[in-house]
């Protein structure tokens, strides 16, 4: 792993995990976090299974900050945000993100778990 992804790595892991106890940890290594809500998910094509909320991972390339809620209710992005997205709901990073950038993805971790409360996914 590149020095720089353990830097963005451990910019990017305090904004889920400060949420932690919302959620059900599902993996927490020095390349991965994740979290899944506790309750199954009320997808038919997911029965039984917990709904995904956020992970962060290390790759090859890049560190991903993966947030689900971006795509199960779009919302507005910033344009320097847009830049780094990969996919619906997937962000990507290379080196420690601008203050900027580590604000709007707080914002938007919070707005998530709204939306998962309010439709009662939590």
């Amino acid at each position: 792993m590149p020095t720089d992804f353990k830097a963005v790595f451990a910019a990017l892991k305090p904004i889920l995990a400060k949420h932690a106890k919302k959620f059900r940890v599902k993996i927490d290594t020095a390349t991965g976090y994740s979290l899944d809500c506790k309750s199954p998910s009320p997808f038919p094509q997911h029965k039984g299974h917990p709904m995904f909320f956020g992970a962060l991972r290390v790759g090859k390339g890049y560190v991903s900050f993966h947030l689900m809620s971006v795509y199960t209710e779009p919302t507005k992005i910033s344009a320097a945000l847009k830049k780094r997205m990969q996919g619906k709901s997937c962000f990507n990073f290379k080196t420690v993100p601008e203050p900027e950038i580590i604000a709007e993805l707080k914002a938007l971790t919070v707005a998530g778990i709204k939306q998962y409360a309010e439709k009662k996914w939590l």
